[in-house]
């Protein structure tokens, strides 16, 4: 079991990845698909012109949803090495981990429903052992408030995505070129040992 939410977890990053990178090009014209790769805040609220609610709902829920409790089980699991390893590839813990991780001890359950999405915060208060029974319904409750506030700011910025989305048609494919260019940088960078 715990194998395989590791496997899940990482195919889930993988494919977020992609999603995240491929969003700018493509969710004008294959939303759905986007989504089910990266229901990112972006993805979410760009997609808005382009797909009817109950897809939008039901695919950006279930996204949500199965990559905060693989990220919460990782947490529970996995507890230090979790930790260290998202540390790893966050490189030097950044201002926002810590007040993250300040803001899940003092209050962890008002965290899962104001930041439903976060990485960090779903493996924490896994780590912090956090109830399941406590946990999923706190999750669901901030998708649902997520999916709802990024639908309305969609519906009230429809034109101007919209406008964006046919401003960048012409260059789009570079856009996804230099995205997936600073993934890698990125994941070089993190790759690479520190020096002394």
């Amino acid at each position: 079991m715990r194998k395989a939410v590791l496997t899940l977890t990482t195919m889930l990053f993988v494919i977020g990845t992609i999603g995240t990178n491929i969003g700018p090009a493509l969710v004008d014209e294959r939303p759905k698909l986007v989504l089910l790769l990266s229901s990112r805040n972006r993805n979410l609220f760009a997609s808005v012109p382009y797909i009817d609610l109950l897809s939008y709902s039901v695919i950006g829920f279930c996204r949500v949803l199965i990559a905060g409790i693989a990220l919460f089980l990782v947490g529970r699991w996995y507890g230090e090495k979790a930790s260290s390893w998202v540390l790893g590839n966050v490189g030097e813990m950044p201002a926002i981990y810590r007040w993250t991780e300040r803001a899940v001890d003092k209050a962890g359950a008002l965290m899962v429903v104001l930041m439903p999405g976060s990485n960090v915060v779903c493996l924490l208060v896994g780590h912090r052992k956090m109830k399941t029974q406590k946990f999923v319904p706190l999750l669901m409750l901030g998708i649902a408030i997520k999916l709802a506030v990024l639908w309305r700011g969609g519906k009230l910025f429809e034109q101007q995505i919209k406008d964006f989305l046919n401003y960048i048609e012409k260059y789009q494919w570079w856009v996804v070129g230099l995205l997936f260019v600073v993934s890698s940088l990125q994941s070089a960078r993190k790759s690479r040992p520190k020096s002394n």
